[in-house]
This record gives structure tokens, C-alpha cells and sequence, in this order.
């Protein structure tokens, strides 16, 4: 048995398709932008074509934005008696709110792509009325204090899949919360 190719001649649209000057076409829309198909074999203009697609798609994808009017808790073991880790709640005109282990404190935050400065303002004198006896021992006291000093420390940030990493001498995850 023989098997032959037959090739039949086009005509009309479908020649102006297959002319290689105009074998350009889009096929489909991807995040708003088109995607570009060429006929033929693929050569330096195709190349740089596929290159520059690319380039274009991964500039759709913004960086990674930092997660404002969300509570991010500080990924650490509850101090006992109290189950309360630190939490950070950013506005993104830049106020802020840190519910440390005992206290909580304003401060102001200033965000750039990896880049972060916190400005805590200082610890209040007095403890949160709704703490009872107790709760507020000594070493969370401390541990207050130490946490504001390590954020006015922090100097880039990044995410990290869903967590937030302050970074600078002490690295703070932050995880925002499931409530």
C-alpha cells in the first residue's frame, strides 16, 4: 500500500494566512495581554518575540504585596498564663497598632518594595484594663520591651508564602490570622 501527501493550493484569506509576513495572529488573551503565535520556524525575531512575552507576563505579576488591615501574629509560643502573642495591624497610610505580650502600642510604619522602617511609640506606663492579676508577670513585661526594640530594628520584609519575615538583628514571622 502507498501513502502520498496531497497539498492543495490556497486561496484567498487563507493564502494571506499562510503568507509568512503575515503569519502573525493572536491566540488566545492571557492577564489582559496578547500572546503572539508565529507560523514557521522560529528565528531571532520569534525568539526575541517569546522573550519579550515573558518578560511582559512576569511584569503582571506584581510583587508580592504587604498585607495591610490584616492582624499578623507573631509566630511564637504563647507566654503562660495568657495564650495572647504580639500582633501587628498595618493601615496602609502607615499607622500602626502592636499588641505586644501585655501592652499595646502605636507606631508608624514606612513600607517600600523589601524595605520597612518601624517607629513604635513608647510603652504606656499603665497595663490594659481588661488583664487580670497576674497575666502581666515580669519576663512578659520584659519581653514587651524587647519586642519593640527588635521591630524599631527591622529593616527589609518579604513574604513567605502567607507569612510575613521582618528581617534585621532579630528576624520576626509574622502570620496573618485565620479569624
Amino acid at each position: 500500500m502507498r501513502f502520498s501527501l496531497h497539498f492543495n493550493r490556497l486561496d484567498g484569506a487563507a493564502a494571506a494566512a499562510a503568507d509568512l509576513e503575515t503569519s502573525m495572529n493572536f491566540k488566545r488573551l492571557l492577564t489582559g495581554r496578547p500572546i503572539v503565535a508565529c507560523a514557521g520556524s522560529i528565528g531571532a525575531v520569534g525568539a526575541l518575540a517569546g522573550v519579550l512575552l515573558l518578560a511582559d507576563v512576569r511584569a503582571g505579576y506584581a510583587a508580592d504585596q504587604f498585607p495591610f488591615d490584616r492582624e499578623l501574629l507573631l509566630d511564637a509560643a504563647p507566654m503562660q498564663p495568657v495564650k495572647r502573642v504580639p500582633i501587628l495591624t498595618v493601615a496602609p497610610d502607615g499607622n500602626a497598632t502592636i499588641d505586644l505580650w501585655c501592652r499595646t502600642v502605636r507606631a508608624s510604619v514606612q513600607l517600600s518594595d523589601s524595605a520597612i522602617r518601624v517607629e513604635p511609640g513608647p510603652l504606656p506606663e499603665n497595663l490594659p484594663q481588661y488583664m487580670s492579676a497576674g497575666q502581666c508577670t515580669s519576663q512578659r513585661m520584659q519581653a514587651d520591651a524587647d519586642m519593640l526594640a527588635a521591630l524599631a530594628q527591622v529593616t527589609a520584609w518579604r513574604k513567605q508564602g502567607r507569612a510575613v519575615v521582618l528581617a534585621g538583628p532579630t528576624t520576626l514571622r509574622f502570620r496573618p490570622s485565620d479569624h
